[in-house]
């Protein structure tokens, strides 16, 4: 590995560009339009642009790769979020000559789908908690105190460790379907700092 794209922005470019400045590897960063100039650009010894702006450019996985070619990387590493859990993202760095910094196309078609990574824990004899696939269910596991919800499809976790009242149970299916307002939801009732 002698030069690195990095494909991901803030922290973890910098955390990235970090380690493998240490191994005088070649680092090179990307960035949107509306992230020109960030301090994470100064970690990089080149910098290529992404057509578009916001997270939504970082998801461009065509554009990344062209942009990989274009400045002769011959490694990629996702960060994490963005395209680091994408099974055909993985598959189409290698099909494009670049190594992937992170789990193989394989594992990650496993381990990128959070259903499918618990099924495989729990079939390899992996202890797993208890989890809800119904509103009875999740009112059960409300009952026993903690809980911890997360976004099956992307996004980060989040624990709830305070008491809820017995007539906020109820709203507990209102948490677990919503797409995002569940921790907004949840703050207004356990007056929890998430």
């Amino acid at each position: 590995m002698q030069r690195l794209l990095i494909a991901n922005r803030g922290e973890v470019a910098v955390r990235v560009a970090r380690a493998a400045a240490e191994r005088d590897i070649h680092i090179i960063a990307l960035y949107a339009a509306d992230d020109f100039g960030a301090p994470y650009l100064r970690a990089a010894d080149e910098t290529v642009a992404l057509p578009g702006s916001g997270p939504s450019a970082y998801l461009d996985a065509d554009a990344i790769l062209a942009a990989a070619v274009q400045v002769h990387a011959d490694a990629l590493h996702p960060g994490w979020g963005f395209l680091s859990e994408n099974a055909r993202f993985a598959a189409a760095c290698a099909a494009a000559g670049l190594l992937f910094v992170g789990p193989s196309p394989q594992i990650l078609d496993i381990f990128g789908d959070k259903n499918r990574a618990r099924k495989h824990a729990a079939e390899c004899g992996v202890p797993v908690l208890e989890a809800a696939r119904t509103r009875a269910e999740a009112e059960a596991l409300l009952a026993t105190g903690a809980i911890m919800l997360k976004a099956v499809a992307g996004g980060g976790a989040w624990h709830a460790d305070c008491p809820l009242p017995r007539r906020t149970s109820a709203r507990l299916g209102d948490l677990c379907r919503g797409s995002g307002c569940g921790v907004r939801q949840f703050r207004n009732l356990c007056g929890a700092t998430l």
